[in-house]
């Protein structure tokens, strides 16, 4: 997913940033240096002047000059390096530290983005996708299986908590190794607190590990972002509309909370449908069964997601109440 510009101004000004930093740094050292020896000072305005001189020879095409004056900076730099080496003090000192080498902290390498600056869009995409603070604690290093008793909840389901909690975790971690083959979608529900939530945000700390762009909404903030975009025309809001059709995956938590009608009817048509045919992924969870679903939203709705969606159904009583309690 890409950035949003104001992210990647953002980024871009983080990077100018490193950067003048490090050759301040090198500005602060070389100061100090010729204090201490002054004789390296005047060993750098003659490698500045030659360095001019030898620009200017390759513009004229005299490559003659060019040997010279290269043996002549070289000299220059054998000197300079023995003073410092007298003094103790190593090249590096007066060379910039950057964070990355490879392309000198300019994010780019010959006009390609660098390894760096993609790690840290997808770091930035991280922090702005409202998971990284719950992520430290809601992932799959962290699940407790013994929360979910193995009895049966009712004389009816044959099916236990931790059976469909165990099913649950089976079919998401199928869902994330098969994610860039597959581009498949899952639908969670249950009642609340059985873990659909936690179990959603297990699957995005997974994916985002990868470098995958994951963006979390709880279905009310979801139809916020459209309704910004149908009345907001700034380049924010309609990154973010964008953002939700382009992202690797995109959560849509606690669906049926929002105020349903026609438009977020029609909205929720849109996101589904258009993800699916982008072939990017979603995963939906709600306290909504399958009949409430298809009572809720359109046929269609219900259509697309029985076509499209693997389903994950828990059972059991409030985890959060039993935690809580204990």
């Amino acid at each position: 997913m890409p950035l949003s510009n104001s992210q990647y101004d953002s980024l871009q000004r983080e990077y100018d940033s490193r950067r003048i930093s490090a050759y301040h740094r090198v500005k602060n050292h070389k100061e100090e240096l010729y204090k201490k020896e002054p004789e390296i000072l005047k060993i750098d305005q003659s490698i500045a002047s030659l360095s001019i001189k030898h620009a200017e020879r390759l513009l004229e095409g005299d490559s003659s000059a060019i040997v010279s004056l290269k043996k002549s900076i070289s000299e220059l730099e054998t000197k300079r390096s023995a003073l410092m080496n007298n003094l103790g003090i190593d090249m590096s000192y007066i060379e910039p530290e950057f964070k990355c080498p490879d392309c000198r902290d300019t994010g780019f390498i010959n006009g390609v983005r660098c390894h760096c600056f993609k790690q840290a869009s997808i770091d930035l995409l991280y922090q702005q996708s409202e998971l990284k603070s719950a992520l430290s604690e809601e992932n799959f290093e962290h699940f407790k299986y013994e929360l979910f008793p193995d009895t049966p909840i009712d004389g009816k389901s044959p099916v236990t908590p931790y059976q469909a909690i165990k099913n649950g975790v089976i079919k998401c971690r199928s869902f994330i190794d098969s994610f860039d083959e597959k581009h498949g979608n899952l639908f969670i529900f249950g009642p609340t607190g059985v873990g659909k939530t936690f179990l959603s945000k297990c699957v995005a700390k997974e994916l985002l590990d990868k470098g995958k762009s994951v963006i979390y909404f709880s279905a009310f903030r979801l139809f916020d972002v459209f309704r910004e975009n149908a009345y907001n025309k700034s380049s924010d809001a309609q990154d973010s509309y964008q953002n939700i059709f382009n992202c690797d995956l995109l959560i849509i938590d606690d669906l049926g909370t929002e105020v349903s009608n026609s438009y977020t009817t029609a909205q929720l048509f849109l996101c589904i449908n258009e993800r699916i045919l982008r072939h990017k992924s979603t995963v939906i969870s709600t306290n909504l069964d399958l009949e409430g679903l298809r009572d809720t939203y359109t046929e269609r709705i219900f259509s697309r997601i029985s076509k499209d969606y693997d389903f994950i159904r828990l059972v059991g009583s409030d985890l959060r109440l039993k935690t809580r309690q204990a």
